[in-house]
Order: C-alpha cells, then structure tokens, then sequence
C-alpha cells in the first residue's frame, strides 16, 4: 500500500496543536466544512465536505497530546481503506507534527492530488494554530 508523509514544526504547545487536530470544532477551522465526534477511541467522526463528500472514520488511536489517528470507513473508493493520523512531539520551538496518510490503493491522480492538498492543508493548520489564520472554507483545497 501507499503512503503520504509530511512532517513540520509548529510554534505553538502541544497541546493547542492537539486540539486543532482531534477536536471537530478546530477541524473546520482548517479542514472539514462541518466535523463531528469525540477524540476518544472507537468513536465516529464525520468528516463534512459538502454533497457527496460526506464522509466517516473511526478513532483508531487517540492520546492526549501525543496522537490522534483516524481510520476511514466510509468514504470514496480511493479513501475508504485509509488511515491518516497525527503524532505530536515537543519542541524547544513548539510541537513538531509528524503527518501519516496510508494504505491508499494506488498511486494514481487522486493520491497525487492528496498529498498535495494535504501540504496547503497542513500549512493552514499551521497558520491557524500560530496565528489564528482562518481560510474560508471554499478557499481550502
């Protein structure tokens, strides 16, 4: 299977950068257009991009202020056997994010678009949690 990695620093406490990543009302600062759930594991959360993106995974790792992964469980065909996931370290400047999104089937247009869109995303994550920097949703890629 494949894989997406990205790896950055964030100047903010681990914490802060744990609850942009596990807390639904954070996600749709810098992902979801609506999010719902509780970082618990085995919990569901929908993952709202407008129609017909409407999709879900379940909590498969969640430690406070270390990791938060999710395994998705319905969603397109490309994303449907995927698991993406945070893992969080200290830093002397901050957190530094470990970005994980696997198993994806093939390496065709669509996991090269992902990871693409993950990057910006990320990048927004990043400006969100330092600066409070919120892209509008139909802005986000």
């Amino acid at each position: 299977m494949n894989a997406i990695y990205h790896n950055l620093l964030i100047d903010a406490p681990l914490e802060k950068v744990f609850k942009a990543v596990a807390y639904p009302t954070e996600i749709e600062h810098w992902w979801a257009l609506k999010c719902t759930g509780t970082p618990k594991l085995g919990e569901t959360y929908n993952l709202f991009f407008g129609e017909p993106y409407n999709w879900y995974g379940e909590v498969i790792k969640c430690q406070e202020n270390s990791s938060f992964f999710i395994k998705m469980t319905k969603a397109d065909t490309d994303w449907t056997p995927t698991t993406f996931g945070f893992d969080l370290e200290a830093n002397e400047k901050g957190t530094y994010l470990r970005f994980f999104h696997k198993d994806w089937p093939q390496i065709n247009d669509h996991f090269k678009h992902s990871s693409f869109c993950w990057a910006q995303l990320l990048n927004g994550l990043k400006n969100y949690v330092e600066k409070g920097e919120i892209i509008p949703f139909e802005q986000r890629n």
